[in-house]
C-alpha cells in the first residue's frame, strides 16, 4: 500500500469538499449539508481503514515531502506531511466530531440566512485542521495555522448583523495574531539553528538535536519560549484566556467543534509535536508546567462564578487544557493524548446540549432549588474568599491586562502619527523611500557603522506605518495605503542583507501590489456607490447590500496580510530566511509588522462590511443582542 497516496487522500478529501461546497446554490440546504456530511464521513472511514493497515505493520512513522513551492540559494519552502500516533489521535477525534457536528448543524441551522456560509467555513476549517495535524515542518503547520485563524474569525462573526459577534471575532483574531509572533520568530530562529527547513522527523533524531543545542543553547531556549507563546495563545492559557468565552458568540455547533474540542487543543498539539526539541531543556519544561498549573487554578475559580453556561464550559475547558500542558511538560505523551480526546468529546457534548440543560435547570430552580450548604471556598478566611470571588467575577481582569500591555501601547504610538493624511504619506514617505533605495544602490560607499543600523531604521519606519494603520479611525483608504507601503519598507530593510536579490523582492512585492490595487479599487468603488463619507469609528454592515464587493475585499485583505498560499505568504518566509541570527530587533520589527498589519486589515473589513447596518431601513439588533 502506497502511504503517500493515503496521506494525500486525507488532505484532498476536505479540499474537494470545500471547493464543491462553494459551487452549490445557497438555497440547496440538503445538498450543502450532504457534501459536508459525506466529506467528514469519507475522512472518518478512510482513517478507520488506514488505521487497520497501520496497526498491522507496527505503527510506523511516515514522512512525505510533497512539493517545493519556492527554492533559492540557501532556502527551500516545501510542503511536508508527517504521520505518527499524535496525528492519528487528532485525525480520529477531528473526523468523528466533524461528522457529528455536520449532522447536528443540518437541522440546527435550517432556514438560517447564512446556511451556505456556515458549511463553507466549517469545511474550510476542516481543511486547515488536517493541514496542521499532518504538517511535517513549521512552514506547513503555519499554513494550516493561518487557515484556522481566519475561519475562526468568520465563524464567530457568523451573525454578522449583530454588534457583539463581530466585535468578539476581531478580538479573538487579534489574540491569534499575537500568538503568530511566536510561530514566525520560532521559524526564523530554527532556520539559523539548522541552516535548513527542518522537518519534525529530524527533530526525533536525539543526536542531531543535542549537538545543535549544545552549541546554541540560547537560540534553543528562544525557540522553545516562542513555541510556548504560540501554544498558550492558541489554547487560551494565561494571559490569553479571556478570548475563549468571547468566541462563543458564534452558532452553538461552531462553538462546540472549534472552542470546545478541536481548535482550542492546537496549543497542546504544537507542544507535543515539538517535544523532542525542548525535552531536555529543564527550564522550559518547568515554565510550561507552571503556566498550565496557574491557568488551571485561575480558570477553575472563574468557571465557578459564570452566569452563562457557554462561558462556564469555556473556562472549564481552559482548566483541563492547563492540566494537559502539565502532562506534556512531564513527558506523559499518551496520557495527554487520552486527556485531549476525553476533554474534546465532553466539551462538544456539553455545548450541544447546553440549551436543553439551561431550560431544565431554570425549571428546577423554580421548583426544587436547594443551595449548597458547604463549598470549598467556605474553608477560606472570609476576606480571601470575597477577594477571590470579586477577582473571578472580573475574570481576573485578563482583558484589561491584555489591553494595558499590548493593544493600548500600540494604539498610543499610532496616535502620535495622527498628522498623517493620504497627501502627507505621498509627500513625506515616498521621497524618503526613494532616498532609501538610493542608499541601497550605493551600499558599498556607506560606512559600516551607518550601514549596520539602516535595516533596523527602515524596519522601524515600516512598523510606524502599520501602527498608524492599526490606530486609524478616520480614513479607510489611508489605513490601506499604509499597509501596502509597510511591505515596501520591510523589503527595503531586508535588502541590505546579502543574498536577498531583486528577483526575490519582486516575487514578494508582486503579491502585495496585486492585492493592494484590487483592495484599493474596492474602497473607491464602495465610496462611489454609497456616496457618503465613512470613517472607522463604527460598523457599517454593508455586506448585506454589497456581498460581492465584500467578498473581493476580504480576499484582497487576505492577500495583503500574507494568507496561505499567496506570493505574500511565501515572501514573508523568504524575507525571514535572510534576516541574520544576530538581528533580533529587525526580526521582531518585521514579525510585529506582519501581525499588527493583519489585525488592521481584518478590523478594516469588519468595520466596513460587518456589524449592524448603518441604514435605518434595515432591521438593527441591539448592541447587547
Amino acid at each position: 500500500m502506497n502511504t503517500d497516496y493515503l496521506i494525500n487522500y486525507f488532505i484532498l478529501v476536505p479540499l474537494l469538499g470545500f471547493l464543491v461546497s462553494l459551487l452549490i446554490n445557497p438555497k440547496e440546504e440538503t445538498l450543502l449539508s450532504r457534501i459536508a456530511f459525506f466529506t467528514a464521513g469519507a475522512q472518518l472511514i478512510g482513517f478507520l481503514v488506514f488505521a487497520v493497515y497501520w496497526f498491522s505493520i507496527g505503527f510506523p512513522v511516515f514522512n512525505v515531502k510533497e512539493i517545493v513551492l519556492c527554492q533559492t540559494k540557501g532556502y527551500e519552502f516545501l510542503v511536508d506531511f508527517y504521520f505518527d500516533k499524535i496525528t492519528a489521535v487528532y485525525l480520529f477525534v477531528g473526523a468523528l466530531l466533524t461528522f457529528l457536528i455536520t449532522i447536528y448543524s443540518r437541522y440546527y441551522l435550517h432556514r438560517e440566512s447564512g446556511y451556505k456560509r456556515f458549511f463553507n467555513t466549517i469545511l474550510f476549517f476542516y481543511l486547515g485542521y488536517n493541514l496542521t495535524i499532518f504538517s511535517g515542518n513549521f512552514e506547513t503547520l503555519f499554513i494550516g495555522w493561518e487557515i484556522l485563524g481566519i475561519s475562526s474569525f468568520l465563524l464567530i462573526a457568523f451573525y454578522r448583523d449583530r454588534y457583539l459577534p463581530v466585535r468578539n471575532a476581531v478580538k479573538v483574531f487579534s489574540i491569534y495574531r499575537i500568538g503568530d509572533v511566536g510561530i514566525i520568530l520560532a521559524m526564523w530562529a530554527s532556520h539559523h539553528l539548522w541552516h535548513e527547513n527542518i522537518t519534525f522527523l529530524k527533530l526525533n533524531n536525539y543526536t542531531l538535536v543535542h549537538e545543535h543545542l549544545m552549541q546554541h543553547s540560547t537560540i534553543g531556549i528562544f525557540i522553545s519560549v516562542m513555541i510556548l507563546i504560540a501554544a498558550a495563545a492558541k489554547s487560551a492559557q494565561l494571559p490569553f484566556s479571556s478570548w475563549l468565552p468571547r468566541a462563543m458568540e458564534g452558532p452553538t455547533p461552531s462553538s462546540a467543534i472549534f472552542y470546545g474540542s478541536l481548535s482550542v487543543h492546537f496549543g497542546v498539539f504544537l507542544l507535543l509535536r515539538t517535544f523532542p526539541f525542548w525535552e531536555y531543556q529543564t527550564s522550559v519544561r518547568i515554565l510550561i508546567g507552571l503556566l498550565g498549573l496557574t491557568t488551571s487554578i485561575v480558570a477553575s475559580f472563574i468557571a465557578r462564578v459564570q452566569s452563562s453556561v457557554k462561558s462556564q464550559i469555556a473556562y472549564a475547558s481552559i482548566a483541563q487544557i492547563g492540566l494537559i500542558f502539565i502532562e506534556v511538560a512531564l513527558g506523559f505523551e499518551n496520557i495527554a493524548l487520552v486527556h485531549f480526546a476525553g476533554n474534546a468529546f465532553l466539551r462538544t457534548y456539553q455545548l450541544l446540549v447546553s440549551p436543553s440543560v439551561v431550560s431544565y435547570l431554570i425549571r428546577e430552580q423554580l421548583y426544587n432549588y436547594a443551595p449548597r450548604e458547604n463549598t470549598f471556598e467556605d474553608s477560606l478566611p472570609k476576606k480571601i474568599e470575597y477577594s477571590f470571588y470579586q477577582l473571578s467575577m472580573k475574570e481576573f481582569n485578563l482583558d484589561r491586562i491584555m489591553n494595558w500591555t499590548v493593544f493600548t501601547p500600540l494604539k498610543n504610538i499610532g496616535h502620535k502619527l495622527d498628522f498623517l493624511s493620504v497627501k502627507n504619506v505621498f509627500y513625506f514617505f515616498i521621497p524618503a523611500y526613494i532616498i532609501g533605495c538610493i542608499f541601497l544602490w550605493f551600499e558599498s560607499g556607506i560606512p559600516n557603522v551607518v550601514l549596520k543600523y539602516l535595516p533596523d531604521v527602515f524596519a522601524f519606519v515600516a512598523l510606524l506605518m502599520v501602527l498608524k494603520s492599526f490606530s486609524e479611525r478616520k480614513s479607510g483608504e489611508l489605513s490601506w495605503l499604509l499597509i501596502i507601503m509597510n511591505h515596501f519598507w520591510i523589503t527595503l530593510a531586508v535588502s541590505f542583507n546579502e543574498h536577498f536579490n531583486w528577483n526575490e523582492a519582486v516575487f514578494y512585492l508582486s503579491g502585495v501590489v496585486v492585492s493592494g490595487i484590487i483592495g484599493y479599487a474596492c474602497l473607491r468603488r464602495f465610496k462611489s456607490v454609497e456616496k457618503t463619507p465613512f470613517d472607522l469609528n463604527q460598523y457599517y454592515g454593508h455586506s448585506y447590500e454589497h456581498p460581492k464587493l465584500a467578498l473581493v475585499f476580504l480576499l484582497s485583505c487576505l492577500g495583503l496580510m500574507g494568507f496561505p498560499i499567496t506570493l505574500t505568504f511565501i515572501g514573508e518566509d523568504l524575507i525571514f530566511s535572510h534576516i541574520h541570527e544576530d538581528q533580533f530587533v529587525l526580526a521582531f520589527f518585521n514579525s510585529l509588522c506582519f501581525v499588527v498589519g493583519g489585525i488592521a486589515l481584518v478590523r478594516l473589513y469588519a468595520r466596513l462590511f460587518l456589524g449592524p447596518h448603518i441604514k435605518t431601513y434595515h432591521e438593527t439588533p441591539f448592541r447587547s443582542s
